[in-house]
């Protein structure tokens, strides 16, 4: 069964915490930050104390964004969301992030198939285009190698439940589960 083209960013498969909020600590966007940033994208730590979204050039990642909270010019209220629309905020925007070195996350591959001859491999992420009715992102990973400075390792492949859609890892669109290889919390904790 061919798998179908559908990223939907870093999903937590597993972790140190505990279901429904896991690791996620607060981070800062910046007030004029215009960019948007999905449920399930990478993030990355900026000198000036905030975070924005991570490029496929990014080899540091922050963690994986689950949300945020901002003041509404619009709606005139406090907004919680699973995703930063990129506008519409009065002040900086308060971030849910998942920073935990030891999370998992599932996430699809880009064109070519990742099977299990990649297991251990570093491997580097793409931005894709998030989905503005839903906020879940469109990143997806591609290209392993064995390049250390990446921002993910290839933990294991999906292959339960056998048919579903991303099971097939002989087929491009897979998917795989990945765990931070290159996250700045490691250097923090002197992980």
């Amino acid at each position: 069964m061919a798998n179908t083209n559908a990223p939907f960013g870093f999903r937590q498969y597993s972790g140190n915490g505990s279901a429904p909020t896991f690791e996620q600590v607060r981070m800062r966007i910046k007030s004029d930050y215009t960019t948007a940033i999905f449920f399930g994208d990478a993030i990355i730590p900026v000198s000036t104390g905030y975070i924005q979204q991570a490029t496929a050039s990014t080899v540091q990642v922050g963690g994986v964004f689950t949300g945020c909270k901002y003041l509404s010019v619009s709606q005139k209220r406090t907004v919680w969301s699973n995703y930063w629309p990129g506008a519409d905020n009065s002040g900086d925007v308060e971030a849910y992030v998942c920073n935990d070195p030891n999370a998992k996350f599932i996430v699809q591959a880009g064109g070519t198939a990742i099977g299990i001859a990649a297991i251990n491999a570093k491997i580097k992420l793409n931005v894709g285009t998030g989905n503005t009715a839903t906020g879940i992102s469109g990143m997806y990973v591609e290209s392993p190698n064995t390049t250390d400075t990446l921002p993910f390792r290839v933990v294991d492949i999906v292959t339960d439940p056998p048919g579903a859609n991303g099971t097939d890892y002989a087929s491009a669109y897979n998917q795989i589960i990945v765990a931070f290889n290159n996250v700045s919390t490691k250097q923090l904790l002197g992980v």
